[in-house]
């Protein structure tokens, strides 16, 4: 326990040092007014007013006793006690990146994906969010953050891009500026490294999660394989969650787009969903965002916990006391 405002004790004392010192001056005391009474002696060894003196000096005594204790109440009520705590507390948080595959083949299962998310957006608590697109390039739209209220509009003007809505199409600029379309490791090796701890100097440990939606159809030359993209996921951490609505039948083949894919996705410990149709994709994301979830410890905080109701109870108690008393005191 600790006294914000100590020095208000100290001022407190040479206030009350002051007020005695003027109460009780040998000067006042000396031109007191002072009448002689004949006889008062008859009067003071009656019984009845022995006991009545003696009850005056008790109440009286109890009357200066509450009035002490209410003062000193009140001024270490108002030096503000308070309790100093450190804590770390424990949050539950997650990483999740968007990284959608922009071709025009995907434009319905990126739209649906955004909308998700968006909603999803207004009830996070602790959570950061990434977007980054890709064709031939990777664009990051903007980093994992947990702006709410900025990741709503950006995931909304993704939307509308994606809907090919008028006025919308700069959003996609800069996914076109290599060769070939949907370099799924270009786009998935991005991805990975917008993480934080994927660099030499790594951050507190996060779940980390990547919702891959691609139709996985590798047209070009791209830097890095679905497979070695794959590797850099596992080496960070990262559970990618590959969604593609434009899984067919490809054959049961270890080295076909669809099974490339699915062991890339599994073995970071994520999953491979082969959809059907795009409407299949918010149930999907809801999985993935519900069950990623890693408890760390925040940094260490000091709490400030105001502690005054033991004095103020004290001085509402002396109140009373004196009250009752200065109603036994009354002439």
């Amino acid at each position: 326990m600790e006294l914000m405002f100590w020095w208000l004790i100290p001022v407190a004392l040479l206030l009350v040092a002051v007020a005695l010192w003027l109460a009780y001056r040998p000067d006042l005391r000396a031109n007191a007014r002072r009448r002689p009474v004949a006889h008062a002696d008859r009067l003071t060894a009656l019984p009845e007013y022995q006991a009545a003196l003696r009850r005056h000096r008790r109440w009286l005594a109890v009357a200066g006793l509450a009035a002490i204790t209410m003062l000193v109440s009140a001024v270490a009520a108002a030096a503000r006690p308070v309790e100093l705590t450190t804590i770390r507390p424990e949050q539950r948080n997650r990483d999740i990146m968007l990284c959608l595959d922009a071709s025009g083949s995907m434009s319905s299962a990126d739209s649906a994906v955004v909308e998700v998310f968006g909603v999803l957006a207004k009830e996070f608590d602790g959570e950061r969010i990434g977007l980054t697109i890709f064709d031939s390039s990777a664009v990051q739209v903007f980093p994992l953050t947990d702006d709410y209220e900025y990741v709503q509009e950006q995931l909304k003007l993704a939307k509308d891009a994606f809907d090919g809505n008028p006025g919308s199409a700069g959003f996609l600029d800069g996914t076109w500026s290599g060769r070939g379309s949907s370099l799924i490791g270009d786009g998935l090796a991005s991805c990975v490294n917008g993480f934080p701890g994927t660099k030499p100097d790594p951050g507190p440990q996060r779940s980390r999660s990547v919702v891959l939606a691609t139709d996985n159809y590798l047209s070009g030359d791209p830097i890095f394989t679905l497979a070695q993209a794959g590797a850099l996921a596992q080496d960070a951490g990262v559970r990618v969650y590959a969604l593609n609505p434009g899984d067919f039948d490809y054959g049961p083949g270890p080295g076909q787009p669809g099974a490339t894919l699915r062991a890339a996705a599994e073995a970071s410990g994520g999953a491979y969903y082969a959809l059907d149709t795009p409407d299949a994709v918010a149930d999907i994301v809801r999985r993935v965002q519900e069950t990623e979830a890693a408890a760390v410890q925040g940094a260490p905080r000091a709490v400030v916990s105001d502690r005054p109701d033991l004095p103020l109870s004290i001085a509402l108690l002396s109140g009373l006391v004196l009250a009752g008393a200065s109603w036994r005191l009354r002439p």
